[in-house]
């Protein structure tokens, strides 16, 4: 028989005890000395029972007691700093390694690393920079520690953290097993999690770190907080690890998420990751053409589209003529789409909410990361700001492309010129553990001159401050205000008598106010209230200097105050159904100052129509809007491996953006609702099945819907949008629908991951209202500019081995919807065209293939600088992809033409290094 071994740590293991324990088991022995003291033992009893004391003992101390009651057998025992007691067979514990365990100076035994059972390492940074380490087996105590376990259940709350850099993560998943509940964490990686008093297992999982367990004896409400390890694959292991029950588990449809590591593995062209172009692949997302700064989402134009860059709105997502995106890569974290089942807290858009986070910086030390491509450079800065507390990231990012437009074969180019820069800041302090700020800002600028005088410039500037307060660990809160700015101008000086300068801007101010209440394990309500103040420049024309004979002409300003309070309730009725309801309440208010024009009544919206008008002095109210938006889903789980779910919204909208381009341009002018503009509206019903294979790493999922938009703003034949003082008169409004099916398979681990999604969608229009003045094809349905049927993606990356994979993007789509002239006619003595239907024909399909090689650097530990190349071909196949097909007279001869964006293969190179 072995002999006992034992371990202690900073126990007070000086109180003593007396007893007769003559024929005690070791149960009944550790439920005596737990009544009379702190100690709390763990073991298992099934293993212990052969135990049985056979001595009395007069003034012992716990640790003498169990070298006696361990004696000659092969059990050993420990005992930590609070008081636990772990016995077990075969396996020596220690509660705490060594203090020079990590002195690279001074070897460790392979010994004494065997002698730590399932160590998870973290880095303390205080002031004597200690470094400590958490045994995945310890009993962490939540509450008072009471003799036994009250009835009743308890909230265990905290943050999940990246050990090695302390980033908060997003989505990270904390779940049991019996009862089985679990949540995610939000985007400041919070948790709260309600279950009934008692021992229990929390599994932890993240996409990309490794999957952790805690044991906790919960006795009363109390925090957790947990650091995650990341996942470096071996080198004959290499995995990509998922996150279980993703797919199936959620209360929420039509959400896809991507974290930042999957983005980086898309090829994309000129080689750099882009956020907006990985969206594109996903189910139920199109645009209207290549390098298109728009995205369609479910039927939807691209200004239903809510983007927001931590809960920042962004107007325009895209630089240098939407090749690259407005996000750099460098400090997202996340990515959601929400297409059906959006939260209550969001509102103001129809198809979706695009939610990209950034991350919060370095907490234990400073470190940068950057990357150098064909078009542009970047750097980003983190790290500590005085101590953990404060952490800060800067990054900037900038282009130098006017060489690849000197090789574009065509003299027309030479003198053309296109820029963007962008930067970000991301500033965090933790007040106490109850309180955090984070100061987000920022800032992009792009301009651009093709073969003229005429210079094309746009911003976006953005600002917020979150505070975020928990009241206590079921009860939270965050308050955040902030300002987003977007403007464009357009400047022209190349005749100094005709020198003029075009702008337009929209600003809004922010406030916002977010509760979670987490009543207990079946009810945790969503509720709060927003407030934006928007001030619009429709549009403004002025002289460029002092030689110009331009008028100056402003269209008047826009002003409106967009309210809401909104509450949701995620209710789970057990293990299978769980159901969200909820409401927002919009209250729209369009205020002066300003001149709204009367128009007979009856009479279609025309200059000729117009009666008189009437002045409205500054800050009164115009015109008011209120509607209440409801939102409900429910998701039954069949099995552990399927579920099925259907969720319905309602939304309203009351910005409009007016453009007559297809996709979104830098100089589209974005309207207020008013008097004779309301707003937009919109239900959506989906449907969802989703079913996973091989442990939850294969995800299936089947989705339709069908949606009905109405105040939808289409224009009139030849209207004139820019400095238009009557732009109700060429606008009509109308009425759609939409309706389609998604299919996703999703492979989330092993070496060949990636997805493959199909998407049927229809999305037609409808404007029949004799008062409008004219009818568009007779009042039938037509198809939206941006209706494609038929969309397939493909992605797939393959992992060779640690240091080289390989990536391919698909994508095929049917041609969009465009009118053609199909006949000339003889008026007056002149010739006209005749044209068809509105979208009555379709440009070609649309095809390309992508391909990308992923080179990491070797993987030491002890280097100053990590470094990576993508290589890749965007097009690999040479596709000549028609962008549009438009018309021009030659001769008198109407001929028509194809636009390509890219035509033949386009190969990229890109250095990345971190540090």
């Amino acid at each position: 028989m072995g002999s006992c071994f034992c371990m202690l740590a900073n126990a007070q293991t000086k109180k003593t005890f007396s007893g007769d324990f003559r024929g005690m088991k070791l149960e009944q022995f550790a439920q005596a000395i737990e009544s009379q003291s702190d100690y709390k033992f763990y073991f298992k009893a099934s293993e212990t029972d052969s135990i049985v004391l056979d001595f009395s003992v007069q003034d012992q101390t716990l640790p003498a007691i169990l070298n006696m009651v361990l004696a000659h057998t092969d059990f050993h025992y420990a005992i930590d700093e609070d008081n636990n007691v772990f016995i077990t067979e075969k396996f020596t514990i220690q509660p705490n390694l060594p203090e020079d365990f990590f002195n690279s100076k001074k070897p460790v035994s392979d010994s004494a690393r065997e002698s730590a059972f399932s160590v998870d390492n973290y880095l303390d940074n205080q002031k004597n920079q200690k470094l400590r380490a958490s045994l995945e087996n310890r009993v962490f105590v939540i509450g008072p520690k009471t003799n036994t376990y009250r009835a009743g259940k308890g909230t265990v709350a905290g943050y999940i953290r990246d050990a090695r850099t302390g980033e908060t993560l997003v989505g990270a998943t904390v779940s049991l097993d019996n009862p089985p509940v679990g949540v995610s964490t939000d985007q400041f990686g919070y948790f709260s999690l309600t279950v009934p008093l008692g021992s229990h297992t929390l599994h932890i999982s993240s996409i990309g770190m490794k999957e952790t367990v805690r044991h906790i004896a919960l006795y009363s409400d109390g925090k957790l907080n947990i650091e995650m390890e990341q996942f470096i694959p071996g080198l004959k292991a290499v995995t990509i690890t998922s996150e279980k029950n993703s797919n199936t588990g959620r209360l929420q449809m039509g959400v896809d998420r991507l974290n930042i590591k999957t983005i980086r593995q898309m090829p994309v062209v000129f080689g750099e990751a882009d956020i907006l172009r990985a969206v594109l692949t996903l189910p139920g997302v199109t645009s209207v053409g290549e390098a298109s700064t728009g995205f369609n989402v479910r039927g939807g134009s691209a200004d239903q589209n809510l983007v927001l860059f931590n809960n920042s709105t962004i107007y325009n997502p895209s630089h240098f003529f939407g090749f690259f995106s407005s996000f750099n890569p460098d400090v997202v974290k996340g990515v959601e789409l929400y297409k059906s089942s959006i939260p209550e807290k969001y509102g103001g858009r129809l198809s979706s909410v695009l939610d990209v986070t950034t991350r919060d910086g370095n907490s234990k030390k400073i470190s940068g990361a950057g990357g150098i491509g064909p078009l542009d450079a970047r750097l980003t800065l983190e790290g500590p700001l005085f101590s953990e507390k404060t952490t800060f990231l800067v990054a900037g990012r900038s282009t130098y492309s006017d060489w690849l437009l000197k090789q574009v074969p065509n003299d027309a180019y030479q003198n053309s010129t296109a820029g963007f820069w962008d930067a970000n800041l991301r500033l965090t302090h933790e007040i106490n553990a109850k309180n955090h700020l984070f100061l987000t800002g920022y800032m992009s600028s792009d301009r651009f001159s093709l073969n003229s005088d005429t210079l094309y410039k746009y911003q976006n500037k953005n600002v917020n401050l979150q505070w975020k307060h928990e009241f206590n660990n079921r009860f939270n809160a965050v308050f955040m205000t902030g300002i987003d700015d977007y403007n464009y101008s357009i400047t022209s000086t190349g005749n100094p008598v005709n020198g003029y300068k075009l702008s337009f801007q929209v600003t809004q101010y922010n406030f916002h106010g977010d509760f979670t209440y987490n009543i207990n394990s079946v009810h945790t309500l969503d509720f709060g209230v927003s407030s934006i103040y928007y001030k619009l420049h429709p549009g403004s024309l002025d002289p460029q200097g002092s030689k110009s004979l331009v008028v100056p002409d402003h269209v008047p300003t826009e002003q409106a105050l967009e309210s809401a309070a909104y509450i949701g309730d995620r209710i789970n009725l057990g293990t299978k159904f769980s159901v969200n309801l909820g409401i927002r309440y919009s209250y729209y208010n369009y205020l002066g100052p300003q001149t709204i024009y009367n128009y007979a009544p009856g009479q279609p919206l025309e200059t000729t129509s117009v009666i008189d008008s009437t002045y409205y002095g500054p800050g009164k109210n115009i015109k008011t809007y209120q509607y209440p938006d409801y939102r409900a889903s429910a998701r039954y789980l069949l099995n552990d491996n399927s579920s099925l779910k259907i969720s319905y919204n309602s939304l309203h909208q009351f910005i409009h953006q007016l453009t007559n381009t297809t996709a979104i341009s830098p100089t589209d002018i974005w309207k207020l609702s008013g008097p004779h503009i309301q707003p937009q509206s919109g239900q959506q019903l989906s449907l969802g099945y989703y079913h996973d294979f091989k442990s939850h790493t294969i995800e299936t999922s089947v989705e339709v819907y069908y949606k009905k938009i109405d105040q939808y703003l289409d224009y009139k034949s030849g209207a004139s949008l820019v400095l238009n003082h009557h732009i109700e008169t060429d606008v009509l409004t109308t009425r759609g629908k939409a309706y389609g099916a998604e299919f996703l398979i999703k492979k989330t681990a092993g070496k060949l991951n990636g997805w493959l999604s199909y998407t049927y969608s229809r999305t037609f229009l409808q404007q029949d209202d004799p008062n409008a003045g004219q009818l568009i094809n007779n009042g039938a349905y037509y198809p939206a500019n941006y209706d494609r049927p038929s969309v397939l993606n493909f992605i797939g990356n393959y992992q060779l081995n640690h240091r080289f994979s390989v990536s391919v993007n698909v994508n095929y789509s049917t041609g969009r919807p465009i009118t053609l002239p199909t006949a000339i006619y003889d008026l007056g003595g002149g010739e006209r065209v005749y044209y068809s239907d509105r979208n009555a024909y379709r440009i070609p399909d649309y095809f390309r293939m992508d391909l990308s090689v992923n080179i990491e650097g070797n993987h030491k530990i002890k280097k100053f600088k990590h470094s990576s190349w993508s290589i890749g071909v965007y097009n690999l196949t040479g596709q000549n992809n028609p962008y549009s097909i438009y018309f021009t007279e030659v001769n008198g001869v109407i001929k028509g033409y194809k636009l390509s964006i890219f035509g033949s293969p386009v190969p990229s190179i890109t250095y990345n290094f971190k540090f």
